[in-house]
């Protein structure tokens, strides 16, 4: 076996090719990741409050109703 050439003291990034587009691609990459799940996130959240404000609105109509209705029942009984 054959021992490691040296090449001197510092930095390995002297002597290694540094790639700096394939790791300007991948922070990119990882930073549309991070958006996309905070969008993600986000519209969840809206899309539970829609739901939340659905439920409301239709327990609204249904109580109208029922108010009218009752109404309406009371008058005729008294007739």
């Amino acid at each position: 076996m054959s021992a490691p050439v040296s090449r001197g003291g510092g930095s390995r990034f002297l002597y290694e090719p540094f790639d700096v587009a394939n790791v300007r691609i991948d922070a990119t990459e990882r930073v549309f990741d991070e958006r996309w799940k905070a969008l993600e996130h986000r519209l969840d959240s809206i899309d539970a409050a829609m739901n939340r404000l659905e439920k409301r609105i239709w327990l609204a109509v249904f109580g109208t109703a029922a108010f009218f209705l009752a109404e309406l029942a009371q008058r005729i009984m008294q007739l």
